[in-house]
């Protein structure tokens, strides 16, 4: 258990839990009263009052006077700087951004589709709406949005700022996505590979804190990988470090889509899972493949094995390089536990030196597919010159 965290069932943790109810609500719903408070998340108003108090000494609420069904009232919203920062996290399908001031306090987040083979100039037009909208929520202007952090599912070649690989995310080829994104948004831009954003979310907020060696595994539509060494991400020369869903597992298998044999990505990511179920099921979509296994279908179960079972095999290889102290897995695919994990573990176990094995703990991310727009908060942050980074929330708020 984290030394900083209350132990469970004490008076300390009963309050915080509430403390993140009060602040929960605000986020959903906006300003409230605190009666309103109290309806929305059941605690009693003497519960809420006494939040609302220590929220506002600590800095983390606004109140203010109002009018509400023709009486006195006082509104608590949540405490907005003049300093936001923002993160977006590009998916094969969708695109989501959050805005806050740190990766522990986020007061926004929307998402929305995005087509398969959507071309670049789409996807950030996207991204640049949603962004434009979350901050008129919040009665900002893009002139307090001193940095955003933008994930992208490739590799990005640090030099050019460009994608790495030709023939994943070919919509985005030749694409400056820093300078782009900059001049819509008016804002400093870094871009990264949505695993080490995620990677990164992990380290600063969730199963990754304190390791000091460590790999994030992020399995959905792709497969990808952050690593962290000596407690910082490491990209590698060119920034395409980790790299794992191109390790080549089986030289004589299927073409991949960056133009290899045998990827390890051919085998476990989203186009070799449903080609595998089409004769039997039919079309399905990563997210059936994930219920249908959850509740038992057999032929869902048995491609998700087969699944963590080549993953288990290219992480050995990785285990062995790195000997890394926790892996954690993210991302869709994770949500189905020990279906892949299992025989993940058993390859592990078959095919890396046995102290390193011994030596490694699995666990599932604490973030869920949230990891990526959090890692790309904290990157924001990172980017913010001393004085202002300062500003921003870096305590248990989240």
């Amino acid at each position: 258990m984290n030394p900083s965290q209350a132990a469970p069932g004490s008076q300390a943790s009963l309050r915080e839990a509430n403390r993140q109810r009060v602040l929960e609500a605000l986020r959903d719903q906006g300003a409230m009263t605190q009666i309103e408070i109290a309806g929305f998340t059941g605690l009693s108003p003497a519960t809420v009052s006494n939040m609302v108090k220590e929220l506002d000494s600590a800095g983390a609420v606004e109140l203010e006077p109002s009018i509400r069904n023709g009486r006195r009232a006082t509104l608590v919203s949540l405490a907005v700087g003049n300093t936001l920062v923002a993160g977006i996290a590009f998916g094969d399908r969708d695109v989501r951004v959050a805005l806050g001031t740190g990766p522990r306090d986020i007061i926004g987040r929307q998402r929305m589709p995005l087509p398969a083979d959507h071309a670049a100039d789409e996807g950030m037009d996207r991204a640049t709406r949603l962004l434009l909208d979350l901050v008129e929520k919040v009665g900002k202007t893009m002139a307090d949005v001193r940095a955003v952090g933008v994930g992208i599912p490739a590799p990005v070649d640090s030099v050019s700022g460009q994608v790495g690989s030709e023939g994943i995310l070919p919509g985005w080829r030749g694409v400056a996505v820093a300078d782009e994104m900059q001049g819509r948004l008016q804002a400093q831009v870094m871009v990264d590979n949505t695993a080490n954003f995620a990677a990164l979310g992990e380290l600063r907020c969730g199963a990754l804190q304190g390791v000091q060696h460590g790999v994030y595994l992020k399995l959905s539509h792709g497969v990808g990988a952050g690593l962290i060494l000596n407690g910082e991400l490491f990209r590698g020369a060119a920034g395409t470090a980790g790299e794992i869903g191109h390790l080549t597992i089986d030289e004589n298998g299927p073409v991949c889509r960056c133009g290899n044999r045998g990827c390890l990505e051919t085998y476990i990511g989203a186009r070799g899972l449903l080609d595998a179920l089409a004769a039997s099921h039919g079309p399905l979509s990563l997210r059936d493949v994930i219920y249908r296994a959850l509740d038992g279908d057999a032929g869902c179960r048995r491609v998700l094995e087969d699944a963590g079972r080549h993953l288990g095999v290219a992480v050995a290889g990785l285990v062995n390089l790195v000997n890394p102290e926790v892996i954690v897995l993210g991302g869709q695919l994770a949500r189905v536990g020990s279906i892949i994990t299992r025989p993940m573990r058993a390859s592990l176990e078959r095919c890396a030196i046995p102290s390193a094995a011994a030596s490694v703990v699995v666990r599932t991310g604490e973030l869920d597919t949230d990891a990526d727009v959090v890692g790309a908060l904290a990157a924001a942050v990172a980017m913010l010159p001393t004085s202002e980074a300062g500003l921003v929330t870096t305590g248990s708020i989240s």
